[in-house]
This record gives C-alpha cells, sequence and structure tokens, in this order.
C-alpha cells in the first residue's frame, strides 16, 4: 500500500489547513489510520487515529482543535487542522497499520508563522 499526504502550507497563527492522505487502494475501515508529525530537532509523536467503531483518539495538545475523519469511498484520511499555533509546525505523516506492518506516507510540511 502507498500513501500520499497531501494539504501543507504556511498559515498564520489561528489559521486552517486540511490534510488529505490518499491510499493506493481500498483500505478496510476496521483497520487503524492515523496522522503523526515531527518537529525539527523532535522525535515522531502521534497526532490522532481512527478506526471504525471506535471515538478518534487524539494527543491532548490538538484535542479540541484537529478532527481526523476518513471516506473509504474515496480511500483518504483527513486532518482538519483549526486554530493552529507555532507549536503544530512540523511535518505530518499519514500512517495504515495493518496487522504487524506499518505503511507510512511522505509527509506534508506544515508551517505556522506570523
Amino acid at each position: 500500500v502507498q500513501l500520499q499526504a497531501s494539504g501543507g502550507g504556511l498559515v498564520q497563527p489561528g489559521g486552517s489547513l486540511r490534510l488529505s492522505c490518499v491510499a493506493s487502494r481500498t483500505i478496510h475501515s476496521s483497520l487503524v489510520m492515523g496522522w503523526y508529525r515531527q518537529a525539527p530537532g523532535k522525535q515522531r509523536e502521534f497526532v490522532a487515529s481512527i478506526r471504525s467503531g471506535r471515538d478518534p483518539n487524539y494527543v491532548d495538545s490538538v484535542q479540541g482543535r484537529f478532527t481526523i475523519s476518513r471516506d473509504n469511498a474515496k480511500n483518504t484520511l483527513y486532518l482538519q487542522m483549526n486554530s493552529l499555533k507555532p507549536d503544530d509546525t512540523a511535518v505530518y505523516y499519514c500512517k495504515l497499520k495493518y496487522g504487524s506492518e506499518e505503511f507510512w506516507g511522505q509527509g506534508t510540511q506544515v508551517t505556522v508563522s506570523s
């Protein structure tokens, strides 16, 4: 499976962006998909995840500001990011977990700056 992330860019504090991650083939909704991010000089960290039948999970720092969703018909994962802060600046990666395997997208840069 190949994952293609897009939607990053430069935005002012308080602004919004929506990231997309398109999978190269159909992904069953029971599989966990998620978003991670890596800021300069820091380790990659979990941001949000989603699977059918369960509430989405979020890291505390984005709770209430970010919303993860997926469109199974389009094989696409989304991350709606509102009220962005400079601390949200990072490369954002999407991930699919399939059994013991993990598939990663190539990353999309999000920069929050005035």
